[in-house]
């Protein structure tokens, strides 16, 4: 992956031209090889006598659940690609369907524009709080996900290999139901079927910065093949009268707000100093601790959490459990 704009004077390579042996800008016809190396300058004598002193800034790629994911760190400290037990060894009725739409932030984004106007750790906090679900998606705006989902839950958290998790257990009037959610660094959330589908999680969603202000989201689900696909089920849902977010009128979004008016209202990045948390922030607070170690870690020349050859295997246990 490249850096957007050319080394030379800074036309943006979206315009480039992508050749066998790289891509070339539109400008003054630069050549740059996958690795960032200049190839060509085609307006230099001899083709350009001193390419070699120009390198267009470069990323390592690797593909897996059909993304594409980039490596923007040092190089000598390149950690292995995770694999997630869930996505692995398909069956022969099962497939891998790809969510870039940014489903996973809620609401407020369509596909022509998926980048929600606000921090990604807003989003990545949101999933380490267990009680807005009952609140917003099951009280406040109305039932959303399942009816079982308004009942209030007993609620524990704890640190899990590169993360954290909370176990929510509600009693409802068919028995026990053990919902298990993780969050696991830098940025991966899963969080078990909001239609509660029994058994193991087999969603994993990857919240990405576009830059301090802005997010979006990407994911991955493991599903039986020849079915409506997954996300656009999932879609109507949360729909008010028939009407999905993007239809609703600003009246409408006020009245039955989603994830995205809770979180985006918090601003493009909250002051955490002006919060009063509470004891059901216990997850929030964890995970805010869990970041800062690893900021301090990178800081002082050590190796952050999931990021050794034990991680390159991640065992998911996230997950709707039935008693």
């Amino acid at each position: 992956m490249l850096h957007e704009h050319c080394a030379h004077r800074g036309s943006s390579l979206y315009y480039g031209k992508v050749e066998d042996e790289g891509i070339r800008c539109c400008y003054h016809g630069w050549l740059f090889a996958v690795d960032g190396a200049c190839v060509e300058q085609p307006c230099e004598p001899g083709g350009g006598q001193h390419r070699d002193k120009c390198r267009q800034p470069w990323y390592p790629v690797e593909e897996r659940y059909g993304l594409v994911f980039a490596y923007m760190g040092p190089l000598d400290a390149m950690p292995p690609l995770p694999h997630y037990d869930v996505l692995e060894e398909l069956g022969p009725d099962e497939e891998l369907q790809q969510e870039d739409k940014s489903f996973y932030i809620g609401g407020g984004t369509t596909a022509e524009n998926p980048v929600a106007p606000y921090s990604w750790l807003q989003n990545f906090e949101n999933v380490m709080d267990p009680f807005h679900v009952v609140i917003l998606h099951s009280r406040f705006s109305g039932v959303q996900f399942r009816q079982q989902m308004a009942v209030m839950p007993n609620v524990e958290w704890e640190l899990c290999d590169h993360g954290v998790m909370y176990r929510s257990v509600r009693k409802t009037e068919s028995g026990v139901l053990t919902r298990i959610t993780q969050t696991l660094l830098p940025n991966v959330r899963i969080v078990p079927s909001i239609e509660l589908t029994p058994g193991k999680g087999r969603e994993v969603a990857w919240l990405v910065p576009v830059d301090s202000h802005h997010h979006r989201s990407f994911g991955v689900a493991r599903v039986p093949k020849n079915e409506e696909p997954l996300y656009s089920r999932r879609s109507r849902m949360a729909t008010h009268e028939g009407k999905t977010w993007w239809e609703m009128s600003e009246q409408e979004h006020k009245q039955f707000p989603d994830d995205y008016e809770a979180q985006s209202s918090q601003g493009s990045i909250p002051a955490h100093s002006d919060e009063h948390l509470a004891t059901s922030d216990k997850g929030v607070v964890m995970l805010r601790r869990l970041l800062t170690r690893q900021i301090r870690a990178i800081q002082e020349g050590a190796v952050p959490e999931g990021t050794g050859p034990e991680s390159q295997r991640v065992i998911v246990r996230a997950g709707n459990y039935f008693e």
